[in-house]
């Protein structure tokens, strides 16, 4: 399968779900919710059937038999090719191997984090905190759940991986609310100039000019405001000496 073609995680679940035993996709949807698997992969019937086709036309899963329970409509049952063997061991292989890319929509919003006020993205900040510390007490009693039913570690694997993301992420959050409450956070004046009353009012710059060339420096200001009064004294004494 083209790179391209692997970018739908829900793909893989069917693959590896067939891989285990032949099924119709009703009972593929109904296993992953039985394991959880809709807490790693986004889980739609709509989406299913239309991976499912997808797969077929690629040679990697193949219909079998069609069955019928009870008054239910008929449902064809899949099985995996040798292709899809294949396929499921290459696909799975990278994902482990080969660290992707990714991008976080927390990333996004921290890319851009100046374009909101510092009291707003703190209140924001604060929110996002609360959220995590109620995901991460939730995903606990998840594992220990698992852990006082039997279920080996080995199934819980993406789970004490979320743990740990949601773990590294809440501390970096509880920081970053530190340093922009207390004003360490490096950069923070800047930021806070960007909302101050006088900023809001600044002139556009010449064409040509920069930020440099627009506001004079404490020592160049000095000069000129010394320049300026020398010349009005001077000023001032040649017309008293026209006048006498």
């Amino acid at each position: 399968m083209p790179r391209s073609a692997r970018s739908n995680p829900l793909a893989l679940a069917v693959l590896v779900s067939l891989y285990e035993r032949p099924m119709h996709p009703y009972e593929v949807a109904q296993t992953l919710r039985s394991r959880a698997k809709q807490e790693s992969v986004r889980l739609n019937y709509g989406s299913l059937y239309a991976v499912v086709d997808s797969l077929e036309k690629r040679g990697f899963i193949r219909a079998g038999e069609t069955v019928r329970e009870g008054r239910r409509p008929e449902r064809t049952v899949y099985e995996i090719t040798d292709e899809g063997v294949r396929e499921l061991t290459d696909w799975l292989t990278e994902l482990v191997a080969v660290p992707a890319k990714e991008y976080p929509h927390f990333m996004v919003a921290l890319s851009f984090l100046p374009a909101l006020a510092t009291d707003d993205a703190l209140e924001a900040m604060r929110s996002r905190a609360l959220a995590l510390e109620i995901r991460l007490t939730q995903l606990r009693a998840a594992l220990r759940a698992g852990d006082e039913y039997g279920l080996p570690r080995l199934f819980e694997l993406e789970g004490e991986y979320e743990e740990k993301l949601l773990e590294a992420e809440l501390d970096f959050v509880r920081v970053l609310i530190k340093e922009i409450d207390d004003g360490s956070l490096d950069g923070i004046e800047h930021w806070r100039s960007f909302y101050a009353p006088a900023s809001a009012a600044m002139p556009a710059l010449p064409e040509g000019a920069d930020m440099v060339d627009s506001v004079a420096l404490p020592e160049e200001a000095a000069a000129a405001e010394k320049a300026a009064a020398a010349e009005k004294a001077a000023a001032a004494e040649k017309v008293a000496d026209s006048d006498r």
